[in-house]
């Protein structure tokens, strides 16, 4: 089994443990609710976790022998055999996983989530990204390394973006807008598709369908609404904000959804950079001459020695790799001796 795997299942452990002590808070039940619609998988182990629970109690009652298994897989595995009679301290072994999911999860590229005052705070760590349906059927998408929160109020959904990127495909309902915060800038809908990413100087906008607004607490110059099709940026320190339709510009931009980096006429430093937000073997461009190339094609987001080599073939640039960089070029001292 992959550590992946591993660590879902000690997770599912984890909840039902705490659902067999006592009927969940809201808090928690909100909390358990975003991790088990996350992923399909999450889905599967938390039945899992749930069977071997309940047999390994039956075996309990059942009597004979002392037996703690490492993890749910092994709980399973010693609970489903007919006719085992095999006793189990499921505290113990709960307690167990409850210590060991937390080591086993450590480094894992998962979504996390905690729960404060009914707000969600959704996480995905660098080259992570997630697709997670909310409360009211909403689809986010969460880009690498971000950071969201979320808040379903009765009268609001309410989203606010630390860091990162996230596209939502949101559920209709004319009672409830649907509004994300970035910085000073508020940008609204009620059943629409759009993306939203924080740079440092600014927040761009990219609609996919459906109609949304976007305002200005700081700035009263900004206030227009964008229909399918347009983009726009809005620094955090101008008013000349200016929306574009350009539909294949947004379709590319959003190609992060599926794993994806897609280019047309980009500057190779801005490739680069894109590249350098979904992978920690970093690419460094030792030669600023070729900054400014221009680069066309699809690649994935993960695999930066491709997107290199790539660049090797088209601009003859040197490449050299190692497990923390890809240098793509050669200083000009390196090339003179």
């Amino acid at each position: 089994m992959s550590p992946e795997a591993l660590c879902i299942d000690e997770v599912a452990a984890q909840w039902v443990a705490r659902q067999a002590d006592a009927p969940l808070g809201a808090e928690a039940q909100a909390a358990f609710d975003v991790w088990y619609a996350a992923d399909t998988r999450h889905q599967g182990a938390y039945f899992r976790a749930q069977a071997a629970w309940a047999m390994l109690g039956r075996a309990r009652v059942m009597g004979a022998g002392q037996v703690v298994p490492e993890s749910v897989t092994e709980a399973a595995a010693l609970a489903a055999p007919v006719g085992q009679t095999v006793s189990v301290t499921r505290r113990r072994w709960l307690g167990r996983v409850a210590g060991g999911a937390v080591a086993a999860c450590a480094g894992m590229g998962f979504v996390t989530h905690q729960v404060t005052g009914g707000r969600v705070a959704l996480q995905t760590g660098v080259g992570e990204l997630r697709r997670l349906p909310l409360k009211d059927q909403t689809i986010a998408s969460v880009n690498t390394d971000s950071h969201v929160e979320v808040a379903l109020k009765p009268h609001l959904r309410e989203v606010k973006l630390h860091k990162g990127e996230v596209w939502f495909d949101v559920a209709k309902d004319p009672e409830r807008p649907f509004q994300v915060q970035a910085d000073h800038l508020r940008v609204q809908a009620v059943g629409t598709a759009f993306g939203v990413r924080r740079f440092d100087n600014g927040i761009e906008v990219l609609v996919s369908e459906g109609t949304v607004r976007v305002r200005s607490e700081r700035l009263s110059e900004v206030d227009m609404t964008l229909t399918a099709g347009h983009m726009v940026f809005v620094a955090f320190d101008q008013a000349d904000a200016r929306a574009d339709f350009r539909p294949e510009s947004v379709d590319r931009a959003l190609a992060w959804r599926e794993g994806q980096i897609a280019l047309d006429n980009d500057r190779l430093d801005t490739a680069i950079a894109e590249f350098n937000r979904y992978n920690r073997q970093k690419i460094v461009l030792a030669d600023e001459a070729l900054a400014g190339e221009k680069l066309v094609g699809w690649f994935r987001t993960d695999q930066p020695e491709a997107f290199a080599r790539a660049v090797h073939e088209a601009l003859g640039a040197p490449v050299r790799v190692n497990a923390q960089q890809i240098t793509i070029g050669e200083t000009v001292s390196a090339a003179a001796g």
